[in-house]
């Protein structure tokens, strides 16, 4: 066994794959927007891994932080470590706006199939069924990042026909005050920069179609296949350009997460031996 192979089924949990999968889309030299949680340990294990030289911006105005430890949050003193400017919100959304960000991760409660994402509210603006947490700063890191990958829960719920309410646009969005849809390119014109490029579920990693917009899957995580996965999707989901399984952790990245990054589990729990 070598430190490059990829682990056994039974030797990684689903937390492990997800936070692989999402480190993988970061490349080397990137600038890359990190929130609280999975995305700022799987930045981290880029850094330590494949992109070495990426610039990472925590959330509260923390650049180009190097911790040591793992901070348990943005605003961690911890963050601070070999930065080159801690400062705050205003200078890390300045730095957003500016159009120096490759890179932003976020979450979301419901994606369609244009990639709206929704944080904000479950039915009706003024009578939702329910509140949600709110955007954050969820559109302005989707908007102004050159690209954006979201991390979610897999539950049909979720992949639904429209979104409740468009908190971060997608490649579609719709034009008032006839409402129809519109290629968001379109519709901002200058403005246009950047969108989500890749949406890491629980079940699988979906991309976009750089003509239409449309989200497709392109690998299964172990365990599940297309045709499962479509059944999880209340939209005719694109499964004719799957590439196949999620890449497995290596053993590699494995020791990185439990041993170097977040030995006290914080974010990212060990997989129970049997």
């Amino acid at each position: 066994m070598t430190m490059k192979e990829y682990a056994r089924d039974g030797e990684f949990n689903l937390a492990d794959l997800l936070c692989c999968a999402a480190s993988r889309e970061v490349q080397d030299n990137e600038v890359v927007f990190a929130g609280t949680g999975l995305p700022m340990v799987a930045i981290m294990l880029a850094q330590k891994t494949h992109a070495p030289n990426l610039k990472l911006i925590f959330e509260a105005g923390t650049l180009d932080g190097r911790p040591a430890e793992l901070p348990t949050s943005v605003g961690d003193p911890r963050c601070e470590m070999g930065a080159s400017r801690s400062s705050g919100l205003y200078d890390a959304f300045a730095i957003a706006q500016r159009g120096y960000v490759d890179l932003g991760f976020l979450g979301g409660a419901e994606v369609d199939q244009y990639g709206n994402v929704n944080t904000t509210v479950i039915g009706d603006y003024l009578q939702p069924e329910l509140r949600l947490t709110g955007s954050g700063g969820n559109p302005d890191i989707n908007s102004f990042a050159s690209r954006t990958v979201f991390i979610m829960v897999h539950e049909k719920r979720r992949f639904v026909e429209n979104v409740s309410y468009i908190t971060s646009p997608g490649w579609r969005v719709k034009k008032w005050p006839e409402g129809s849809w519109v290629p968001r390119r379109t519709l901002y014109g200058a403005a246009y920069r950047g969108g989500p490029s890749a949406v890491i579920s629980t079940a699988g990693v979906f991309r976009f179609d750089d003509e239409t917009g449309v989200i497709y899957l392109d690998t299964c995580h172990p365990g599940q296949s297309p045709e499962g996965i479509a059944e999880l999707c209340q939209f005719d989901l694109d499964i004719s350009r799957v590439s196949g399984q999620t890449p497995k952790p290596t053993y590699e990245e494995l020791h990185l997460i439990h041993e170097v990054l977040d030995p006290e589990q914080i974010f990212i729990p060990k997989t129970a031996k049997g």
